[in-house]
Order: C-alpha cells, then structure tokens, then sequence
C-alpha cells in the first residue's frame, strides 16, 4: 500500500496528461501498488499500460473502480456527471473518490447528489499541467514540488481529508485546503482568465503579426494551446467568477487607455511598474518555496 494511507487499489478515470502523470508518480513511489485505469480510446490505454501509468485497463468505469480504495477523476468535469452516476453503483465501502478538476462547485454538488453514503469525496485541484495533453506527454515529475488545493466541506470526513492530503503529500506536493467557493474565485483570477486572455491576444493577431512573433508573445499565449473542450467546460462551469475577472480586466485595460490617450509617460510607466513590482515579488516567493 501507499505508506500509512491505506490505498491498496486507485482507479484512475482518464489516463491523459494529469491521469497517466499520476499513475507513473504512484508506480515510482510504490511500484507493486494495483492501479486500474479507465479511458475511452484503446490507443491511450495500451500507451499507459505500455508507459507502466496502469496496471490493469479497460472501457468500463464501474469496472475500474471495483474492489478500489482510491478513485481519481481525470476527465474533463463536464462529464462528471455521467461518470460519477455510472461509478457509484460499483464502488466498495469506505472507498474515497477525489478529482482533479480546475473547478470545485460543481464537483462538490454531484459527488452529495450522486455518490453513495459510505463513500467519501474530497476535491483536489493539482495546480499544474500545460498546453501538451494526453498519456504520451505524461511524466512522473509533473506533479514534483507543485501545490495541490483540497477543497472538503463541512460534511467531509476529516480522516478522509487527511488520507487525501498525504496521498499528495507522498507525490511530492504540496498541499493547501480552502472551500469550493474560494477556490473556483481564486482559480478563475490566476487560471482560467490568464486562459482566455492568451486566447484573446492569439486571436487578435494577424497572419502577418504571427510570422514575427517571437519568445514574448509565444511565453505569454503559451496556454493557449490547451485543450478547447476541456476549457470550454471550465469556463461554463466556472462563468459567474470568470465573468466578474473579465469585467476588472476590462477595467484594468481601460486605465491604460486612458494613459496612453493622454500621452502621459509617467502615468503610463507608473501602470506597468506596479505589476513589475508584484511579478518580481512573485518569482522571488516561488524561488523560496521550492528552496525549502
């Protein structure tokens, strides 16, 4: 089993970028651990049983869970619903259902609705990722020294808490707790509006604009690159909050706007220098984290 967690068996719903990473962490740490893996397409799930992500594949989700301590959602969350419904038949006594999800609201709600009595949910939100998805651009180390948000509620075992907390404490996160309602509000600041302006300024551009481009502009629309539907998904679910950032957003650039309209030089450098100011702090921040 995982050190002191009690997990002998994970199912691992999805085994894309964020499931197959997480099944090669458990196998680094615990190679003999039993995970079961759950995926739609045949090639991802030969690549991760060939990759050692899994151990045991198959199309049937309630398959996957059966006889498992621990379930991982990996799927985009638009199909939580369906997934977590098809799931709670075949799911044993005592076992815990986390995700990893860029939302937790929604996820809270269905897992109360749907998800049997003697089965414990607990939200997780690994904070990381990148444009690439799926199983062949999945790594061990992806999660390595990263923040991992546990977002449980009032109702939420404490000893299932914790058993969460140290499962990705033993990966090599670190980890944070808040409520659904903050996370969603923090992540649509710092995630999901950072999405959709690199969507935005990739939009904007020009055929001729894109054959200069150069390191800047492929750095700051890097994200842009992601998954459409699996973004699709968390902006919708996440709309009201993202909503309320596009309107700062808007807000913040009409400041500059007027600025430049006035040809004022010190307005203007005084605008770009507080966010200097806070980038620079920071990077300085994360230095130190990942010091420690």
């Amino acid at each position: 089993m995982i050190r002191g967690m009690g997990f002998n068996q994970i199912a691992i719903l999805g085994v894309g970028l964020m499931g197959g990473s997480i099944g090669l962490a458990c196998r680094a740490d615990a190679n003999h651990l039993k995970i079961a893996g759950y995926g739609h397409r045949l090639e991802d799930l030969k690549l991760a049983m060939d990759r050692g992500a899994i151990g045991r594949a198959t199309g049937d989700p309630a398959a996957a869970v059966a006889d498992a301590d621990l379930v991982i959602l990996c799927t985009p969350v638009g199909l939580f619903r369906n997934l977590m419904a098809t799931i709670a038949p075949a799911l044993k006594p005592g076992a815990i259902v986390t995700d990893v999800g860029s939302t937790k609201r929604s996820g809270t709600e269905l897992a109360k609705e749907l998800l049997p009595p003697h089965v414990q949910f607990v939200g997780s939100h690994p904070m990381v990722g990148g444009e690439k998805h799926g199983i062949a651009n999945a790594r061990a180390d992806l999660l390595t020294g990263a923040l991992c948000i546990v977002t449980p509620v009032e109702s939420t075992d404490p000893a299932a808490v914790v058993a969460i907390e140290g499962f990705w404490q033993q990966l090599k996160m670190r980890t944070t707790r808040m409520s659904p309602e903050v996370h969603d509000q923090l992540t649509a600041d710092i995630s999901h509006l950072p999405h959709a302006v690199a969507a935005a300024l990739v939009r904007i551009q020009s055929p001729e604009s894109l054959r200069v481009a150069a390191r800047g502009f492929l750095d700051a629309t890097r994200i842009a690159g992601g998954d459409s539907a699996l973004w699709r998904d968390i902006f919708l679910d996440n709309r009201d909050n993202l909503k309320a950032g596009v309107v700062r957003l808007q807000a913040e650039l009409q400041q500059l706007l007027a600025r430049l309209e006035a040809g004022d030089a010190d307005a203007v450098q005084e605008w770009l220098g507080a966010a200097s100011k806070v980038r620079s702090a920071m990077k300085s921040e994360t230095r130190s984290t990942k010091s420690e």
